[in-house]
């Protein structure tokens, strides 16, 4: 197994390095009280090609690979772990559109993802449909040459910022469960769509909210795949997402691993480095440990995906415990800082409560392990 990055890989790397140093990482904190993402700086992400560099380039994307997606998101997320969510949305609905949008609203829509234009989000979560998510309630009627959409999305990310969602409604019976769930690309300026924005403990930038429609039309063309099948077909994405999620939340610990290193190599007690003290090194040496492990399984599931070889159970693994154990990384080294640890002049406080909303998001480690278990006995062999 070859573990070495092509020099185009390099390059992109190196890029993405250098625009969140420079650029991304003096605003993290600055930007931690705002609830919108700088449209300009998106613009220049676009332009240097960091996001949906995966894409085709038909759109505009770089056709780079889903490997080499994962190298910018890591890089982006160690510097703004909020500004990395926009390459995960991008790849995850661009990558949707591209495969089940008709051409005509695929080069009206993803150019402009990928240059930085336009936020697309994803709606599938509602009031009383998280993880049960087949189980939804938004209505889909089709009447003439449109349909015409009426219920809510709630826990939206970017949901008062996108230009655009991938909206999954109800065409079929609630007995049809997941078979009677279409996916439609809707635009977001329409004034019969109501927005709001949640107050939440992390990912200010991004920011959640719900998404009401009211007697909303969409044109038939903008259906995403087949009538009653969207959710099946679109949910495949998911298992892309789930791995980019996994290194987002890695890429925060190993910055704050970076930043506890520095300080108890500085920091003394009782006459000598605080390093010193196995109690203080030996939970940072373990950190390294589970980061290297945990991004080791993300790219294989990306190289996996790449292949075009399944890799549902791998996205799942990611999802679960990578979110988790960076949770408790970026804890311990906040505990690594002392007293000062606890003030909100490190950053290492905000990057606990960004990756807290990730082991929720996307689907939960409970979700995750109903997977992987279906996808090891099947689906008689497990609860769900």
């Amino acid at each position: 197994m070859d573990f070495s990055w092509s020099e185009e890989q390099v390059a992109i790397q190196e890029t993405a390095r250098r625009f969140a140093e420079n650029k991304l990482l003096p605003e993290y904190q600055n930007n931690d009280h705002k609830h919108a993402f700088d449209r300009e700086m998106l613009k220049e992400m676009g332009r240097l090609g960091l996001i949906g560099a995966e894409l085709s380039g038909q759109y505009g994307g770089l056709e780079l690979g889903y490997v080499t997606a994962g190298l910018i998101t890591e890089e982006i997320a160690r510097a703004d772990f909020n500004v990395a969510y926009v390459q995960i949305l991008a790849g995850l609905n661009g990558g949707i559109i591209e495969k089940f949008a008709t051409p005509a609203l695929a080069n009206q829509w993803i150019p402009k993802i990928i240059a930085g234009e336009a936020l697309c989000a994803i709606a599938l979560t509602e009031p009383s449909a998280g993880s049960d998510a087949a189980n939804l309630k938004l209505k889909a009627e089709k009447k003439g040459d449109v349909y015409v959409l009426n219920g809510e999305k709630t826990s939206i990310s970017a949901a008062a910022q996108a230009d655009i969602a991938v909206v999954f409604a109800r065409t079929g019976t609630t007995e049809e469960k997941a078979k009677g769930v279409s996916a439609f690309l809707v635009p977001l300026d329409n004034p019969k769509i109501e927005r709001t924005h949640f107050d939440d403990l992390g990912e200010s930038v991004v920011g959640r909210g719900s998404l009401f429609f009211d007697d909303v039309e969409v044109p038939e063309e903008n259906i995403l795949g087949e009538e009653g099948l969207g959710f099946i077909q679109v949910m495949q994405g998911f298992d892309y997402s789930r791995a980019l999620i996994g290194l987002e939340c890695l890429a925060a610990a190993k910055k704050s691993v970076e930043e506890a290193w520095e300080q108890v190599t500085t920091r003394e007690a009782f006459g000598k480095k605080i390093s010193k003290f196995e109690g203080v090194s030996f939970p940072l040496a373990e950190a390294e440990t589970y980061i290297e492990a945990a991004k080791l399984l993300c790219y294989k599931t990306l190289w996996l995906r790449d292949q075009g070889q399944p890799h549902t159970a791998e996205a799942a693994m990611c999802k679960w415990w990578a979110p988790k154990v960076s949770f408790e990384i970026i804890h311990n080294c906040l505990l690594a800082h002392g007293h000062g640890g606890y003030s909100k002049d490190y950053p290492i406080q905000q990057r606990l409560r960004d990756v807290l909303g990730l082991q929720i998001g996307d689907g939960t480690s409970q979700i995750q392990k109903i997977i992987i278990a279906r996808e090891k006995v099947g689906r008689d062999g497990v609860p769900y």
